[in-house]
């Protein structure tokens, strides 16, 4: 058995069985029902208010509730599309590898009794728990994207992006990787938690858009440091506890496969904050909370599609490696080619992913503490991996482009010279973050 059929996901393994009868052999255990619950609300609390105060506290506190709006607004907006369409469109039961039809519009078959597979074969949890854990996920991705281009677009813009992000985007590549009969999924991807789907996706999309709209008015003269690193930390705090729901639940049993993914989360945060600051230290002579709560979320991206393959010391490997190539796309590769990627969602998911997505490959082989098999082939899955994250950049690139230039050609993604200097809070919300007593 290939080890991607063995690592399968939790999208793929629905795909095989949501439009069969439920077995008489199937059982549920309510352990596991009860830890794909509370994993499904550890990664709503990523997005609120997890991500909501990541990205807040690193703009300018004229912006603050502009990205707390907009991650509020994508969550709900998100939620709603994947009920009526996205369920389907990604995990419908067709048989196509780049959708999955129509099959499950508005939830259509689904009743509290319809079971989804796990891990174990004839171990099931309730499709209701899997369509709201696989909901979380779709919310979060693309409100991950908006920190590229914080502090000058409109809100119209953000949600029409998203509306037609998730369609053409994030539903696709989902099928592609996570359902069995999806294209990439086909392919051998390994992909456990989201590198492709989630960070890859959002990454790329926001490097475009980052491009598209163009650069903050005064960006590269005027000061843009973030106006509270207090909440920014409590926001990647939030993040890397929830993540534990994002990369452990996503085993859908509570078991060791489990228990795996959850240490390395811990150990491949933890590599990589060490990673940032001896390099940040190293060159910079001196170690800052800013570059802590980089290197943690470059760990835990890093770390997402690996979770569940790798163990715990390759984890520190990937997550300090990870941390230190992210840093210098940050602090370098930014600055050198002149874009202006707000709050570093390229330099940080983007890459972070592209090289967590590969990493995976040479990771997962037994002889550098992965669980692969006798017979697993390092070099030719690492070649696999990179040709998932070739398909990934270049689908949700395509569509990210075609999408940020048609909202532009027809009600224009900035917002005006002056509303920007005065503030998104005040222009777009009319409140404002903080009011002096």
């Amino acid at each position: 058995m290939r080890l991607s059929h063995f690592f399968l996901t939790a999208a793929a393994l629905l795909s095989a069985t949501a439009a069969q009868a439920q077995d008489a052999t199937e059982t549920m255990d309510k352990g596991d029902v009860a830890f794909m619950i509370f994993s499904t609300v550890m990664v709503l609390f990523m997005i609120l208010p997890g991500l909501a105060l990541f990205y807040g506290g690193l703009v300018r506190v004229k912006n603050m509730l502009s990205v707390l709006t907009q991650t509020t607004m994508i969550t709900a907006l998100v939620m709603v599309i994947w009920v009526i369409y996205g369920y389907s469109f990604a995990f419908g039961g067709g048989t196509g590898p780049f959708w999955g039809g129509t099959g499950k519009l508005f939830l259509a078959g689904v009743t509290p009794d319809s079971m989804a597979a796990t891990f174990t074969e004839g171990v099931v949890i309730p499709e209701y728990v899997f369509i709201a854990f696989q909901m979380t996920f779709a919310a979060i991705t693309p409100a991950l994207i908006i920190g590229a281009f914080a502090e000058r677009i409109k809100f119209s813009a953000v949600m029409i992006f998203t509306l037609g992000w998730v369609t053409f985007a994030y539903f696709p590549i989902a099928h592609m990787v996570w359902d069995g009969a999806g294209y990439i999924f086909n392919l051998g991807a390994l992909d456990f938690a989201g590198g492709t789907v989630v960070h890859i996706n959002a990454g790329v999309a926001a490097l475009v858009g980052a491009i598209v709209v163009g650069k903050r008015k005064g960006y590269g003269r005027d000061m843009m440091a973030p106006h509270s690193m207090t909440l920014t930390l409590v926001g990647a705090g939030i993040l890397w506890v929830g993540w534990f729901g994002f990369n452990a639940g996503s085993n859908l049993e509570a078991n060791g496969g489990a228990g795996l993914a959850m240490i390395n989360t811990f150990t491949a945060t933890a590599g990589a904050i060490l990673g940032w600051a001896i390099i940040e230290g190293s060159l910079r002579g001196k170690v800052s909370l800013l570059g802590a709560a980089s290197g943690m979320i470059a760990g835990l991206v890093a770390v997402t599609p690996a979770a569940g393959s790798i163990g715990p010391v390759g984890a520190i490997v990937l997550g300090a490696g990870t941390s230190c190539v992210t840093f210098f796309f940050v602090t370098t590769v930014k600055n050198r080619l002149g874009y202006d990627d707000s709050l570093d969602v390229f330099g940080i998911h983007g890459i972070g992913g592209i090289i967590g997505a590969i990493g995976t490959g040479i990771f997962t082989a037994p002889a550098l503490g992965g669980i692969g098999g006798d017979e697993y082939n390092m070099i030719g899955q690492t070649l696999i991996q990179a040709e998932a994250v070739g398909i990934t950049i270049i689908w949700t690139g395509v569509v990210a482009f075609a999408l940020f230039k048609a909202i532009d050609l027809t009600i224009g993604l900035r917002v005006s010279a002056e509303d920007e200097s005065r503030g998104l809070d005040l222009s777009t919300h009319g409140e404002a973050a903080y009011h002096n007593s």
